[in-house]
């Protein structure tokens, strides 16, 4: 396997928490601790685009690109709603406490994640809360979806995993799932494993047939897992990291392959916050506390 370093984006004033999907395969937005939302080409990364300042730092982000929509949750629990297609903003709703961790999108609803330990259902044409539920005292950090199984998975900071039906009614909780806050949860591809992740630094895989039975836990990093993204082929995943390092996993093995680090190849020099693996040319883009976006080219 060989790295190479495609870009390194500035422009970002400050750390950047979350990259999401654009109109295309070559398009990402990415949102931080200077409130804006920018757009980026992977083609033309010279020309990259503000789209949204918003207040406080934007922990999370969604774009709706058949609604021409994009959400962006922001530190102090803000639901900020943006029209990309009107260039304007429609709305901002004060709704969570203590940030919104993740935004995801399906069967046309909106969820989001709260630092408040609460998980709330929204209906997009009114910019409304359908439904809230209270599923923990402390931070969700994480969402996942498997549509096969019409299930979510959710990491939150008391440790646990828990797993909804359709109707977010609890099915199981996987208590102690990790030893600290599970800031990552992802479904594989074919949707046989749930991988975790979190402060702990280990990556964690339940077999999902087996009744969420754990399957592997290793040390994965030096501090805490901050995400995981699958290959678009879903043959690779890749995790990222406060100890400043990219790791590359074979899928099927769960075995380390890569490790993409400052030394060897000019990697962030803070931590590794978001990751996005694009299907454009399978091109690899992370983001950081040091207000760098670099894209990545794994052979």
């Amino acid at each position: 396997m060989t790295i190479e370093q495609i870009s390194r984006l500035t422009g970002h004033r400050s750390s950047i928490y979350t990259l999401v999907q654009g109109d295309s395969p070559r398009e990402f937005l990415s949102g931080g601790g200077d409130g804006w939302v920018v757009r980026w080409d992977l083609e033309h990364t010279t020309e990259a685009q503000v789209l949204a300042k918003v207040e406080g730092n934007i922990f999370s982000l969604l774009y709706v690109p058949e609604k021409q929509l994009l959400l962006a949750g922001n530190m102090y629990g803000g639901l900020h709603w943006i029209s990309i297609g009107e260039g304007r903003d429609l709305r901002n709703i004060a709704h969570h406490k203590n940030g919104i961790y993740d935004i995801r999108y399906v069967d046309d609803h909106i969820y989001t994640a709260g630092g408040d330990g609460k998980l709330t259902k929204w209906q997009p044409e009114v910019m409304r809360p359908i439904e809230t539920f209270a599923l923990t005292t402390e931070s969700i950090r994480s969402l996942t979806y498997n549509a096969a199984r019409q299930e979510w998975a959710v990491g939150a900071s008391d440790h646990a995993i828990y797993l909804l039906d359709n109707h977010l009614q609890i099915k199981k909780s996987i208590r102690n799932a990790h030893d600290n806050s599970v800031f990552s949860v992802r479904y594989s591809p074919d949707g046989k494993y749930l991988l975790s992740g979190g402060r702990d630094a280990h990556l964690k895989v339940w077999d999902v047939a087996s009744d969420f039975e754990l399957v592997k836990s290793q040390p994965a990093h030096w501090f805490t897992l901050n995400d995981i993204a699958y290959h678009p082929e879903g043959h690779l995943f890749a995790t990222a990291s406060r100890d400043k390092t990219i790791k590359i996993w074979a899928a099927d093995t769960f075995k380390l392959l890569k490790v993409i680090d400052t030394a060897r190849h000019g990697c962030h020099v803070n931590s590794v916050n978001k990751l996005l693996w694009t299907s454009h040319k399978n091109q690899l883009i992370s983001c950081s506390d040091d207000r760098t976006i670099m894209v990545w080219d794994v052979a």
